[in-house]
Protein backbone atom coordinates (compact mmCIF):
# COMPACT_ATOMS: atom_id res chain seq x y z
CA UNK A 1 0.00 0.00 0.00
CA UNK A 2 2.87 2.16 0.85
CA UNK A 3 4.77 1.49 -2.81
CA UNK A 4 1.06 2.36 -4.39
CA UNK A 5 0.85 5.42 -2.72
CA UNK A 6 4.50 6.88 -2.91
CA UNK A 7 3.72 5.74 -6.31
CA UNK A 8 0.57 7.70 -6.95
CA UNK A 9 2.05 10.44 -5.48
CA UNK A 10 5.36 10.69 -7.62
CA UNK A 11 2.97 10.67 -11.09
CA UNK A 12 1.00 13.29 -9.67
CA UNK A 13 4.14 15.53 -8.84
CA UNK A 14 5.68 14.64 -12.47
CA UNK A 15 2.31 15.66 -13.78
CA UNK A 16 2.20 18.64 -11.73
CA UNK A 17 6.02 19.80 -12.66
CA UNK A 18 5.37 18.69 -16.62
CA UNK A 19 2.24 21.36 -16.36
CA UNK A 20 4.10 23.84 -14.29
CA UNK A 21 7.58 23.28 -17.28
CA UNK A 22 5.01 23.93 -20.21
CA UNK A 23 3.56 26.86 -18.64
CA UNK A 24 7.10 28.55 -17.86
CA UNK A 25 8.12 27.93 -21.30
CA UNK A 26 4.91 29.00 -22.57
CA UNK A 27 5.31 32.36 -20.16
CA UNK A 28 8.52 32.73 -21.40
CA UNK A 29 8.33 32.49 -25.40
CA UNK A 30 5.95 35.42 -26.74
CA UNK A 31 6.67 35.91 -30.48
CA UNK A 32 5.09 38.54 -32.02
CA UNK A 33 4.88 39.04 -35.75
CA UNK A 34 4.79 42.88 -36.57
CA UNK A 35 3.96 43.61 -40.19
CA UNK A 36 4.01 47.35 -42.59
CA UNK A 37 3.58 48.40 -45.82
CA UNK A 38 6.70 50.43 -45.32
CA UNK A 39 10.16 49.27 -46.33
CA UNK A 40 13.38 49.05 -44.61
CA UNK A 41 15.25 52.19 -43.62
CA UNK A 42 11.69 54.10 -43.46
CA UNK A 43 11.00 55.54 -40.25
CA UNK A 44 8.03 53.08 -39.02
CA UNK A 45 10.94 50.43 -40.12
CA UNK A 46 13.49 52.46 -37.86
CA UNK A 47 11.20 52.41 -35.30
CA UNK A 48 10.17 48.96 -34.88
CA UNK A 49 13.58 48.11 -34.75
CA UNK A 50 14.36 50.02 -31.79
CA UNK A 51 11.02 48.55 -30.42
CA UNK A 52 12.78 44.66 -31.31
CA UNK A 53 15.71 45.75 -28.90
CA UNK A 54 13.47 47.52 -26.16
CA UNK A 55 11.17 44.97 -25.38
CA UNK A 56 13.71 41.97 -25.78
CA UNK A 57 15.83 43.59 -23.29
CA UNK A 58 12.43 44.92 -20.66
CA UNK A 59 11.44 41.17 -21.06
CA UNK A 60 14.66 39.94 -20.52
CA UNK A 61 14.04 38.27 -24.04
CA UNK A 62 10.95 36.41 -23.07
CA UNK A 63 9.01 38.66 -25.25
CA UNK A 64 10.44 38.57 -29.13
CA UNK A 65 9.03 40.50 -32.24
CA UNK A 66 9.72 39.47 -35.95
CA UNK A 67 9.27 42.26 -37.97
CA UNK A 68 7.83 41.81 -41.89
CA UNK A 69 7.94 45.26 -43.72
CA UNK A 70 7.27 46.19 -47.20
CA UNK A 71 3.59 44.42 -47.40
CA UNK A 72 5.59 40.61 -46.68
CA UNK A 73 2.15 39.10 -45.13
CA UNK A 74 -0.21 41.59 -47.22
CA UNK A 75 -2.62 43.96 -46.81
CA UNK A 76 -3.73 45.72 -43.49
CA UNK A 77 -6.71 43.90 -43.99
CA UNK A 78 -5.75 40.66 -43.87
CA UNK A 79 -3.45 41.07 -41.68
CA UNK A 80 -6.15 42.35 -39.53
CA UNK A 81 -8.59 39.62 -40.06
CA UNK A 82 -5.65 37.01 -39.11
CA UNK A 83 -5.45 38.87 -36.13
CA UNK A 84 -8.99 39.02 -34.83
CA UNK A 85 -8.88 34.99 -35.60
CA UNK A 86 -6.48 34.99 -32.78
CA UNK A 87 -3.20 34.84 -34.63
CA UNK A 88 0.07 35.91 -33.31
CA UNK A 89 0.51 39.17 -35.70
CA UNK A 90 -0.25 42.83 -35.23
CA UNK A 91 0.22 45.37 -38.16
CA UNK A 92 0.20 49.24 -39.05
CA UNK A 93 -3.18 50.74 -39.04
CA UNK A 94 -4.68 54.09 -38.84
CA UNK A 95 -8.06 56.07 -38.01
CA UNK A 96 -9.71 55.76 -41.20
CA UNK A 97 -9.35 51.96 -41.27
CA UNK A 98 -10.72 51.88 -38.27
CA UNK A 99 -13.82 53.65 -38.89
CA UNK A 100 -14.80 50.22 -40.67
CA UNK A 101 -15.35 48.78 -36.89
CA UNK A 102 -16.03 52.36 -34.61
CA UNK A 103 -17.43 55.54 -37.44
CA UNK A 104 -16.50 57.80 -35.43
CA UNK A 105 -13.01 57.29 -34.96
CA UNK A 106 -12.79 58.38 -38.38
CA UNK A 107 -13.21 62.37 -37.60
CA UNK A 108 -9.33 62.01 -36.20
CA UNK A 109 -8.32 61.16 -39.80
CA UNK A 110 -10.15 64.18 -41.69
CA UNK A 111 -8.57 66.73 -44.07
CA UNK A 112 -6.81 69.50 -42.37
CA UNK A 113 -8.30 68.99 -39.22
CA UNK A 114 -5.39 69.83 -37.27
CA UNK A 115 -1.83 70.64 -38.60
CA UNK A 116 -0.42 70.16 -35.03
CA UNK A 117 0.30 66.38 -34.17
CA UNK A 118 0.21 67.05 -30.68
CA UNK A 119 -3.16 67.71 -30.60
CA UNK A 120 -3.49 64.39 -32.10
CA UNK A 121 -2.10 62.61 -29.18
CA UNK A 122 -3.55 64.34 -26.79
CA UNK A 123 -7.06 63.60 -27.62
CA UNK A 124 -6.04 59.88 -28.08
CA UNK A 125 -5.00 60.55 -24.33
CA UNK A 126 -8.10 61.22 -23.35
CA UNK A 127 -11.47 59.58 -22.44
CA UNK A 128 -13.61 59.61 -25.64
CA UNK A 129 -10.14 57.50 -27.58
CA UNK A 130 -10.43 55.27 -24.10
CA UNK A 131 -13.91 54.70 -24.82
CA UNK A 132 -13.62 53.81 -28.79
CA UNK A 133 -11.05 51.47 -27.85
CA UNK A 134 -12.60 50.06 -25.30
CA UNK A 135 -15.29 48.88 -27.81
CA UNK A 136 -12.61 47.96 -30.32
CA UNK A 137 -11.36 45.47 -28.35
CA UNK A 138 -15.01 43.76 -26.38
CA UNK A 139 -16.97 44.78 -29.43
CA UNK A 140 -14.56 43.92 -32.50
CA UNK A 141 -11.95 41.77 -31.05
CA UNK A 142 -9.12 44.31 -31.85
CA UNK A 143 -6.86 45.57 -29.47
CA UNK A 144 -4.73 48.91 -29.67
CA UNK A 145 -0.91 47.79 -29.15
CA UNK A 146 0.71 51.12 -30.30
CA UNK A 147 -1.92 54.71 -30.33
CA UNK A 148 0.96 57.25 -30.67
CA UNK A 149 3.01 56.91 -33.87
CA UNK A 150 3.33 59.17 -36.12
CA UNK A 151 3.33 58.44 -39.80
CA UNK A 152 3.22 62.29 -40.67
CA UNK A 153 2.02 65.32 -43.21
CA UNK A 154 0.38 63.79 -45.95
CA UNK A 155 1.50 65.65 -49.37
CA UNK A 156 1.45 64.82 -52.73
CA UNK A 157 4.02 63.38 -55.67
CA UNK A 158 3.11 63.96 -59.17
CA UNK A 159 3.86 63.08 -62.76
CA UNK A 160 2.42 67.05 -63.39
CA UNK A 161 2.87 69.91 -61.11
CA UNK A 162 0.16 70.65 -59.25
CA UNK A 163 -0.07 74.55 -58.01
CA UNK A 164 -4.05 74.84 -57.48
CA UNK A 165 -6.42 72.70 -57.07
CA UNK A 166 -7.67 72.92 -60.51
CA UNK A 167 -4.31 70.80 -61.42
CA UNK A 168 -6.14 67.75 -59.41
CA UNK A 169 -8.51 68.00 -61.98
CA UNK A 170 -8.72 63.78 -63.72
CA UNK A 171 -5.78 63.37 -62.00
CA UNK A 172 -5.58 59.66 -60.46
CA UNK A 173 -4.35 59.65 -57.15
CA UNK A 174 -3.07 56.27 -55.21
CA UNK A 175 -5.47 56.68 -51.55
CA UNK A 176 -5.46 53.65 -49.09
CA UNK A 177 -9.08 52.16 -49.22
CA UNK A 178 -10.88 54.07 -46.93
CA UNK A 179 -13.51 56.11 -46.87
CA UNK A 180 -12.23 59.52 -45.25
CA UNK A 181 -9.41 59.66 -47.57
CA UNK A 182 -11.66 58.66 -50.98
CA UNK A 183 -13.97 61.60 -50.18
CA UNK A 184 -11.12 64.40 -49.55
CA UNK A 185 -9.41 63.54 -52.71
CA UNK A 186 -12.48 63.73 -54.46
CA UNK A 187 -13.63 67.20 -52.54
CA UNK A 188 -10.38 68.22 -54.01
CA UNK A 189 -11.09 67.71 -57.36
CA UNK A 190 -8.42 64.36 -58.20
CA UNK A 191 -9.69 60.75 -58.52
CA UNK A 192 -8.93 58.45 -56.04
CA UNK A 193 -7.78 55.24 -56.70
CA UNK A 194 -7.34 53.27 -53.56
CA UNK A 195 -4.50 49.90 -53.83
CA UNK A 196 -2.17 49.02 -51.29
CA UNK A 197 1.10 50.71 -50.66
CA UNK A 198 3.19 47.74 -52.28
CA UNK A 199 1.14 47.89 -55.53
CA UNK A 200 2.07 51.55 -56.09
CA UNK A 201 5.50 52.00 -57.25
CA UNK A 202 4.45 49.43 -60.54
CA UNK A 203 1.20 51.44 -61.03
CA UNK A 204 3.03 54.64 -61.25
CA UNK A 205 5.63 53.38 -63.54
CA UNK A 206 3.05 51.78 -65.98
CA UNK A 207 1.17 54.70 -66.06
CA UNK A 208 -2.48 52.98 -64.04
CA UNK A 209 -2.19 56.11 -61.62
CA UNK A 210 -0.37 59.74 -61.88
CA UNK A 211 0.48 60.79 -58.14
CA UNK A 212 0.36 59.67 -54.47
CA UNK A 213 -0.37 60.75 -51.44
CA UNK A 214 1.54 60.24 -48.53
CA UNK A 215 3.95 61.64 -46.16
CA UNK A 216 7.42 62.59 -47.06
CA UNK A 217 9.19 59.71 -45.51
CA UNK A 218 7.01 56.97 -47.14
CA UNK A 219 7.18 59.15 -50.59
CA UNK A 220 10.64 59.28 -50.73
CA UNK A 221 11.39 55.40 -49.27
CA UNK A 222 9.18 53.97 -51.41
CA UNK A 223 11.28 55.52 -54.42
CA UNK A 224 8.15 57.53 -56.00
CA UNK A 225 10.11 60.57 -56.73
CA UNK A 226 12.06 58.32 -59.93
CA UNK A 227 8.58 57.90 -61.16
CA UNK A 228 6.94 61.41 -60.53
CA UNK A 229 9.35 64.95 -60.43
CA UNK A 230 6.91 66.90 -58.91
CA UNK A 231 6.11 67.14 -55.03
CA UNK A 232 3.13 69.53 -54.20
CA UNK A 233 3.12 70.48 -50.18
CA UNK A 234 -0.29 70.32 -49.41
CA UNK A 235 -0.73 69.05 -45.94
CA UNK A 236 -4.17 67.82 -46.45
CA UNK A 237 -3.26 65.06 -43.50
CA UNK A 238 -1.84 64.62 -40.53
CA UNK A 239 -1.34 61.05 -40.06
CA UNK A 240 -1.09 59.43 -35.78
CA UNK A 241 -1.17 55.99 -36.46
CA UNK A 242 -1.09 52.69 -34.87
CA UNK A 243 -0.11 48.82 -34.73
CA UNK A 244 -3.38 46.69 -33.85
CA UNK A 245 -3.75 43.26 -33.03
CA UNK A 246 -6.25 40.76 -32.12
CA UNK A 247 -7.40 40.80 -28.45
CA UNK A 248 -8.04 36.70 -29.06
CA UNK A 249 -4.12 36.46 -28.44
CA UNK A 250 -3.11 38.92 -26.45
CA UNK A 251 -5.71 38.21 -23.85
CA UNK A 252 -3.64 34.60 -23.47
CA UNK A 253 -0.70 36.85 -22.26
CA UNK A 254 0.13 37.45 -18.57
CA UNK A 255 -0.56 40.70 -17.07
CA UNK A 256 3.25 41.11 -16.97
CA UNK A 257 3.82 40.86 -20.77
CA UNK A 258 0.63 42.79 -21.69
CA UNK A 259 1.89 45.53 -19.79
CA UNK A 260 5.45 45.58 -20.86
CA UNK A 261 4.31 45.08 -24.53
CA UNK A 262 1.96 48.10 -24.04
CA UNK A 263 4.38 50.54 -22.08
CA UNK A 264 7.66 49.99 -24.43
CA UNK A 265 4.86 50.10 -27.25
CA UNK A 266 4.18 53.73 -26.11
CA UNK A 267 7.88 54.63 -25.94
CA UNK A 268 8.09 53.14 -29.55
CA UNK A 269 5.42 55.99 -30.69
CA UNK A 270 7.24 58.97 -28.64
CA UNK A 271 10.44 57.95 -30.78
CA UNK A 272 8.76 58.09 -34.07
CA UNK A 273 7.71 61.50 -32.93
CA UNK A 274 11.10 62.80 -32.77
CA UNK A 275 12.30 60.69 -35.72
CA UNK A 276 9.60 61.78 -38.30
CA UNK A 277 10.38 65.04 -37.68
CA UNK A 278 14.44 64.64 -37.60
CA UNK A 279 14.50 62.77 -41.17
CA UNK A 280 11.41 64.86 -43.45
CA UNK A 281 14.10 67.79 -43.74
CA UNK A 282 16.91 65.46 -45.36
CA UNK A 283 14.39 63.30 -47.47
CA UNK A 284 13.53 66.41 -48.67
CA UNK A 285 17.17 67.84 -49.97
CA UNK A 286 17.44 63.97 -51.22
CA UNK A 287 14.57 64.37 -53.52
CA UNK A 288 15.39 67.64 -54.62
CA UNK A 289 18.69 66.31 -55.65
CA UNK A 290 17.00 63.91 -57.59
CA UNK A 291 15.14 66.85 -59.64
CA UNK A 292 12.28 66.85 -57.49
CA UNK A 293 10.35 70.14 -57.56
CA UNK A 294 8.96 70.85 -54.47
CA UNK A 295 6.29 73.52 -54.60
CA UNK A 296 4.84 75.33 -52.12
CA UNK A 297 0.98 75.78 -52.66
CA UNK A 298 -1.29 77.98 -51.33
CA UNK A 299 -2.89 75.56 -48.72
CA UNK A 300 -6.10 77.79 -47.58
CA UNK A 301 -7.29 77.10 -51.33
CA UNK A 302 -7.31 73.15 -50.90
CA UNK A 303 -8.21 73.06 -47.11
CA UNK A 304 -11.80 75.39 -48.10
CA UNK A 305 -12.40 72.78 -50.72
CA UNK A 306 -12.54 69.82 -48.20
CA UNK A 307 -14.59 71.13 -45.41
CA UNK A 308 -18.34 69.81 -46.72
CA UNK A 309 -16.32 66.12 -46.57
CA UNK A 310 -16.72 66.66 -42.39
CA UNK A 311 -21.09 67.19 -43.22
CA UNK A 312 -20.57 63.48 -45.95
CA UNK A 313 -21.28 61.08 -42.50
CA UNK A 314 -24.68 60.49 -40.86
CA UNK A 315 -23.25 57.84 -38.88
CA UNK A 316 -21.19 60.10 -36.56
CA UNK A 317 -22.44 60.82 -33.65
CA UNK A 318 -24.05 63.83 -32.95
CA UNK A 319 -21.66 67.11 -31.89
CA UNK A 320 -18.49 65.05 -33.08
CA UNK A 321 -16.75 67.55 -35.35
CA UNK A 322 -17.32 70.28 -32.63
CA UNK A 323 -16.59 67.78 -29.38
CA UNK A 324 -13.04 66.93 -31.21
CA UNK A 325 -12.13 70.79 -31.81
CA UNK A 326 -12.57 71.74 -28.65
CA UNK A 327 -10.69 68.96 -27.30
CA UNK A 328 -8.17 70.19 -29.36
CA UNK A 329 -7.79 73.52 -28.64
Amino acid sequence: MKKLTHGMLAASLAAVLATTTVQIAAAQDVTIRVAYENNPGEPVDIIMNEWKELISERSNGEIALELFPSSQLGSKQDITDQAIMGLNVITITDVGFLAEYEPDLGILYGPYLTDDPQKLFDVKDGEWFAEMSERLRTEHGVRIIIPNLLYGVRHLISKDPVRTPEDLAGMRIRVPNNIMQIRAIEAMGGVPTPMPLGEVFTALSQGVIDAVENPIAVLHGQRFHEEAKFLSMIGYLTNAALFVGGEAFFETLSDEHMQIVLETGYEAGLRSQELVTDLDNAMLDDMREAGVEVIEVDVEAFRALTLPVYEMFPEWSEGLYEMIQAEMQ
